[in-house]
């Protein structure tokens, strides 16, 4: 798959502070890519280097192979970036809102009508076209945001948090859109704290933390980063089951109490089926099993720490 976007040894320094550490990664042409991170851990300074709006400290960025400086006009005709804060005008209607983000991008005449009719319709906002945004519900002005974005067809899509703060339904009609356009070729940078949304959404992932990648690669290699948790209760535990437990394969037995234990394995799966059967030979009740497959949000958690960021 040939880049579409690249990003080469990026810094950014303001002062004694690092935003950028020296990060780089591609973004194959069609390929929708998350990237995670916590506050502080340098994602607003990255997407603003990509959006033309701030000049990095050194390194590089290029699209489609040629090299992106700040306030480069031609970028912003290939992107379209959809913030975290609503960027709309409360006192315009939808449509008035769209029509004027397409003017922006020189849109003019029956290809600016023809497009904001388009995107009101793949925003669900047709029948509200030309209702104030102020009085739209959160879940709508989210929408809008995200058509406000699409208005002039871009190439490359910069998505900041797209779903906070919706409703189920909007939330979910913006993941079929994003699909959709990922689908007809549009290449998508998928930011989130979200993290079963980027599980759910991108097969590739990039976890930033203190300017750089603590982790990049497919999702499913990330998740073998960790183990599986199978914990189980019964009436007692006996020696013969303690051993038992303790020899199956590619597994760490626990007891955290006398009547829990805990398996610690690289295949929640195999692994189950061999506990059943050993609980099964050996006649034991079992009072719960619960399963803890490894996941995004604890591979996350496993690499950035659990302290609370501003």
């Amino acid at each position: 798959m040939a880049a579409f976007l690249e990003v080469a040894d990026l810094y950014k320094q303001y002062g004694a502070v690092t935003a950028l550490n020296g990060i780089s990664f591609t973004v194959g042409e069609g390929e929708m890519f998350g990237l995670l991170g916590p506050n502080g851990a340098g994602k607003t300074t990255l997407l603003s280097i990509l959006s033309c709006l701030l000049e990095p400290t050194s390194g590089e960025v290029f699209l489609q192979g040629r090299r992106v400086r700040q306030g480069d006009r031609w970028v912003r005709r290939l992107i379209g970036v959809v913030p975290q804060e609503l960027a709309l005008y409360g006192e315009l209607t939808a449509r008035e809102n769209l029509h004027f983000f397409g003017e922006l991008y020189g849109l003019r005449g029956a290809e600016l009508r023809e497009r904001v009719k388009s995107v009101l319709a793949a925003v669900v906002l047709e029948d509200k076209a030309n209702d104030r945004v102020n009085t739209f519900s959160g879940g709508m002005k989210r929408r809008l945001n995200m058509g406000a974005a699409l208005v002039h067809e871009p190439k490359l899509l910069l998505l900041d948090e797209p779903t906070v703060g919706v409703d189920p339904q909007s939330r979910n009609h913006i993941f079929e859109e994003v699909r959709r356009l990922n689908a007809a070729g549009v290449t998508i940078l998928y930011i989130s704290h979200y993290m079963e949304e980027v599980q759910a959404l991108c097969p590739r992932v990039g976890v930033m933390d203190h300017g750089r990648f603590a982790a990049c690669g497919e999702v499913a290699e990330l998740l073998q980063r960790l183990n599986g948790l199978i914990r189980i209760n019964v009436p007692r535990v006996t020696p013969v089951l303690r051993a038992r437990l303790a020899e199956l394969p590619d597994s760490t037995l626990s007891e955290p109490n006398n009547r829990t234990l805990e398996l610690n394995c690289r295949d929640v799966k195999a692994t189950l089926v061999r506990l059943v059967a050993i609980l099964n030979e050996l006649q034991v009740e079992l009072i719960s099993l619960e399963t803890e497959e490894p996941n995004l949000e604890r591979v996350f958690l496993h690499l950035t720490g659990r302290e609370l960021r501003d």
